[in-house]
């Protein structure tokens, strides 16, 4: 627990915790980053939605565990799956329902019955954007905007993947205001095989012959920050509180120090600190 406190303390001292002082800074040419959680809030609470769904279908098998129980493995698995295309979750949600006794449907059309309910949840969120009742700021991870322009003055080429679907990824893109700070958006399409954080990872390394220093990515899930971490990427993990919109969520931490995280920050309202340090300028 003490352990714990300090790194806490380091967090809100200097507005960033490093977890791997052995990175090659100040080589950085190109920035990849996630959406969800990392960038956008638009989606925030879609964990719950999902949680709900798959709850609500494995307690109809004939198998199945009390309520607590289920709630507990499957945000288990929510949490371990953060960062993949949702079909993947769908996939996974198919396989525990025929684990469990019950009939399954295609993943796909799992798939479709969440987004029908995450479009319900975030209805009232893309229209206030496009109407200008709900400003950018309100809907974005503090220090968002800041961060980006910081990196296009390097000259750094940005690049947007996610596990969201491409045609809401590129939409609540537009909707943010921040889709042309990107040279290229990755979303999850029905190919689903052909298409991943991994593969978008290996194709910008090679294309751009970079070295591992020379790519960073920013993420709140498990899989980039792995992924760019097996890549030898700089990887920072965004433990953003994307209810509160302040501090840090401290499961999220956890989860990204195991991926691989060199770097955890709660958000990016320190951004001039961060970004002084990994091109380590003024040293």
């Amino acid at each position: 627990m003490h352990g714990l406190r300090k790194n806490i303390d380091l967090i809100v001292n200097n507005h960033f915790e490093i977890v791997n002082s052995n990175i090659e800074r100040g080589k950085i040419k190109h920035a990849l980053f996630d959406f969800d959680g990392t960038l956008s809030l638009i989606r925030e609470g879609w964990q719950t939605i999902m949680r709900n769904m798959m709850v609500e279908l494995l307690s109809e098998t004939p198998d199945c565990e009390s309520q607590t129980e289920l709630a507990k493995t499957v945000m288990y698995f929510i949490d371990e799956t953060t960062g993949k295309q949702t079909i993947y979750q769908m996939i996974g949600l198919a396989e525990a329902i025929t684990e469990r006794g019950g009939s399954s449907i295609e993943p796909l059309e799992y798939k479709k019955m969440f987004l029908e309910r995450m479009n319900t949840h975030i209805h009232e969120r893309i229209k206030g954007l496009e109407n200008g009742i709900i400003q950018p700021d309100e809907m974005i991870v503090p220090g968002v905007f800041d961060l980006l322009n910081s990196l296009k003055t390097r000259n750094v080429m940005c690049y947007l993947v996610s596990g969201t679907d491409d045609e809401y990824l590129k939409k609540e893109a537009a909707a943010l205001n921040i889709y042309d700070y990107f040279v290229d958006i990755f979303g999850a399409r029905d190919d689903y095989q052909n298409f991943s954080k991994k593969m978008v990872i290996e194709n910008i390394m090679i294309d751009n012959q970079l070295r591992g220093p020379e790519l960073i990515a920013f993420g709140d899930g498990f899989v980039e920050i792995e992924d760019t971490h097996s890549a030898g990427g700089i990887s920072v993990g965004v433990a953003s509180n994307e209810k509160s919109r302040h501090g840090i969520d401290m499961k999220k931490r956890e989860r990204l120090i195991n991926a691989g995280a060199d770097i955890i920050i709660p958000d990016f309202r320190y951004q001039e600190k961060l970004i002084a340090y990994i091109f380590a300028e003024g040293q």
